[in-house]
């Protein structure tokens, strides 16, 4: 936390030190004052940066919003307005007015009346604006309700942009979530699979494609989401249940959902070279093209490879992704297909530790050891796809269907995961064969009806959906293998053979929502009510292929929701959701063995407070999360767990002065086990849950070099419990990151160099704790640089 304070008086003392250069009162574009002007086309950015000078205008904006932006140039008499408005033609982005007198860039909204809230446009192949600073959105995708404004949302919601990705030089969706405090990850660095914890709850753990991918489960891959292909990542905090139907995997703490590129306005042609310490390269492709007289017809492709040694002793990566967006812009019908392959290959991946019964927890190695076996190998193989479409019946009424799914293959010969069986370090594992195959299908339909009953108005959404999931799973084992966290021990390659795939289970979420939002007072005052009614079906299989246990049961789980806007920059909001898991069903050790229990229902109720200062948002939250669980007490299982997480969330995103931006924040929770078969373990911190989480980010841009940003981050994370007993606990620790980035031109070519080290103090450190006691090392001190050119 002292670094988190210290880093932000920094950036406190740096903006008063650089205030803006105004003698006078700024000019305003609504001046009626006519110039003659004659500005050759050229760069956005370069002639944006003159005109302003020149005219006398007060303008900063991130400059990744004009990377690859051609301006028409200006030739002749008018006004301040229109010349902005002509230079900025084509470019999809608007000069807006800030609270101060200066002005930025944002991206244009859209201004239909019948399709819009608060500027944000409801369809779901739109994407609201980015918010000033370009790092995060004024808007998110909130399941079944479409695109929902910031401010007329009753959740806490982030949504990290295209550029907040591309500076911070995310691989995968694990790293953007590094910026937000409410999530941590529980993933290895250098493993093989990304899991987080939402407001102290697991999120995909379990995998099968636990994200959303432009708002639907099932498409996303299994253990991990590259970001080559992804425009937008958001994260809705807490359950989700009626918003996007049940998680594949019973997953209550929030929802994580993965926009996909799609082809731009403009034409791309987009290259980016990476490294990564120790010798990992890369290359990325991202080109969009228009077609058609009208450029009705769009396609975006994304194509890159990674490979080589990392920063993991005895580690080699390999990476292969490949996405395709086709979309179809009408007047009434609008349609996308999403084609996703990926690969991923490890040599001696890492792999999270379990610690024996009554041992303290050594202190970490440094994040380069790795006790992994340098013959061991990790095949993962993804291939989704998702068809959308929308068709306006008319101004008020539009239907809307998606089909999809995808298909992982997963294959590694290793040892398992370790286990820490003394003070000393020393650890055992049990190599192993292992595959598994698990197909994903999904479909739904609904409708979005916006209509009016006297001073109310009413935007209702009714959706009808179906997942279902087929896993095949197999492994055999070998002898153990003995090491050392701190001096790894290599050992000789077992001979196990490669083992069959028989199926072990098939589930099908099937359900129906309606939900309504009805607003009066133009919009100042919301209230949402929705029921989604979720059947679930599962069977599991033995090797020979008969069912063992099959279950068949369902819930319906509310929504309420409110928003009290009493000026446009304050919003107040309130909700109640629900969150539904799968019932259990009783282990063959019970003595009520086979015993099916009913769908566990998670509630939570939340109140906060929004603000939006026109360059800077920032958002308080108070919530409360109960989660029942199944566990086997004197050999009877029953439901007599119950994890209770009580927190506040402060968060903060935008500019708080020209030139330097700020995105944050802290959580505080109390997670508490209410109830649980062990008397000695009630009142117990949950597995996982820290008392603090904390981020802060920051980005200066040097005037004493035009197009130079600096760059900072800390993440701080409390200690954490590896026991529901609590007696064995991780340490807590802070993580220190800085780079800096410098846009320019090179042979008239847009060119960005970006420059990262993350760890800056190579700190060894536990990361993070899994929800059933695994917890992962910390990342070791990491270079990584890439350029990016746009043809």
């Amino acid at each position: 936390m002292p670094v988190i304070c210290r880093a932000l008086l920094s950036l406190t003392l740096i903006s008063a030190a650089c205030p803006l250069a105004m003698a006078a009162a700024p000019v305003q574009l609504d001046s009626v004052v006519v110039h003659a002007y004659n500005i050759a086309p050229g760069p956005l950015g370069a002639t944006l940066s003159s005109f302003a000078v020149d005219a006398g205008i007060a303008l900063s904006f991130e400059p990744s919003l004009t990377e690859g932006l051609i301006s028409p140039g200006l030739t002749g008499s008018c006004s301040t307005r229109e010349a902005v408005t002509r230079l900025l033609a084509g470019s999809g982005l608007d000069m807006v007015l800030r609270s101060d007198g200066s002005y930025t860039l944002v991206q244009r909204r859209v201004t239909l009346e019948e399709t819009t809230i608060d500027g944000i446009d409801t369809r779901s192949d739109s994407l609201p604006p980015v918010y000033p600073g370009g790092q995060v959105a004024t808007g998110s995708r909130l399941g079944m309700l479409g695109n929902t404004a910031v401010m007329d949302a009753p959740f806490s919601v982030s949504t990290y942009t295209a550029a907040l990705i591309k500076d911070q030089q995310a691989k995968t969706v694990g790293d953007v979530l590094e910026r937000d405090s409410s999530v941590r990850s529980t993933g290895q660095t250098g493993g093989i699979v990304d899991s987080f914890f939402i407001r102290g709850f697991p999120v995909g753990e379990g995998n099968l494609g636990e994200l959303a991918f432009d708002g639907v489960y099932g498409v996303a891959s299994n253990y991990r989401v590259f970001t080559e292909y992804a425009e937008r990542i958001e994260v809705v905090k807490g359950p989700g249940a009626l918003l996007y139907g049940m998680s594949p995997n019973s997953a209550v703490g929030g929802v994580i959902n993965v926009v996909p590129k799609r082809s731009l306005d403009e034409d791309l042609t987009r290259f980016t070279a990476s490294y990564a310490q120790d010798a990992q390269l890369g290359g990325h492709l991202d080109l969009s093209r228009r077609f058609g007289e009208e450029r009705r017809f769009g396609m975006r492709l994304n194509g890159s490879v990674q490979q080589g040694d990392t920063v993991i002793d005895d580690q080699d990566r390999e990476v292969g992704v490949g996405a395709l967006s086709l979309d179809y812009q009408g007047d009434r019908l609008r349609t996308s297909l999403d084609l996703v392959s990926q690969e991923e290959r490890f040599d001696a991946a890492s792999r999270p530790f379990l610690i024996a019964s009554g041992v303290q927890i050594p202190s970490a190695a440094n994040g380069r050891t790795s006790v992994s076996q340098d013959w061991g190998w990790s095949s993962t193989r993804d291939k989704s796809a998702l068809l959308s479409g929308e068709y306006d019946l008319n101004d008020q009424l539009t239907v809307f269907a998606h089909a999809g799914g995808g298909q992982s293959k997963v294959a590694r010969m290793s040892d398992q995961t370790p286990t820490i069986i003394n003070a000393a370090g020393d650890t055992s594992s049990i190599p192993g064969y292992y595959k598994f195959e698990v197909r994903r299908y999904t479909v739904d339909a609904g409708a979005r009806l916006r209509f009016d009953t006297g001073p109310v108005s009413h935007s209702t959404a009714l959706q009808v959906t179906r997942y279902r999931d087929e896993l095949s799973r197999g492994i055999l084992s070998g002898p153990a293998v003995l090491s050392n966290i701190y001096h790894p021990v290599h050992r000789p390659k077992p001979a196990i053979a490669e083992p069959a795939t028989p199926k072990v289970s098939a589930t099908e979420l099937s359900g129906i929502a309606l939900a309504d939002t009805l607003s009066i007072l133009d919009q100042r005052v919301q209230v949402t009510l929705g029921l989604r009614k979720q059947n679930i079906q599962s069977h599991n299989y033995n090797a020979a292929g008969a069912v063992t246990s099959a279950y068949d049961d369902g819930k319906t789980t509310p929504l309420f929701g409110a928003v009290l806007r009493p000026w446009d920059h304050v919003s107040f909001y309130y909700n109640y959701i629900e969150g539904l898991s799968k019932g259990d069903v009783a282990p063959s050790t019970a003595s009520n063995a086979g015993e099916i229990f009913a769908p566990y229902v998670s509630r939570q109720q939340e109140v906060g407070v929004k603000l939006d200062y026109g360059s800077f948002m920032s958002s308080l939250a108070l919530f409360q999360i109960k989660k029942p669980s199944g566990e086997l007490s004197s050999g009877v299982f029953a439901v007599q767990g119950e994890q209770r997480n009580r927190g506040v969330e402060l968060n903060m995103s935008g500019e708080i002065a020209q030139g330097t931006r700020l995105l944050g924040g802290v959580t505080l929770l109390d997670g508490q086990l209410t109830r649980t078969s062990v008397a000695a373990n009630r009142g117990n911190k949950p597995v996982g849950v820290p008392d603090v989480q904390a981020n802060l980010w920051a980005e200066w841009d040097t005037p004493w070099a035009e197009g130079l940003t600096l760059t900072s981050g800390a993440i701080y994370t409390a200690s954490q419990y590896v026991n529901q007993a609590n007696t064995q606990e991780l340490a807590p620790w802070t993580r220190i990151d800085v780079g800096a980035r410098y846009a320019t031109r090179i042979a008239q070519r847009p060119t960005t160099f970006r420059a990262t080290v993350q760890n800056v103090f190579d700190r060894e450190y536990w990361s993070g704790v899994a929800s059933y006691g695994a917890f992962s090392q910390g990342s070791p001190r990491t270079l990584l640089l890439s350029a990016t050119v746009d043809f």
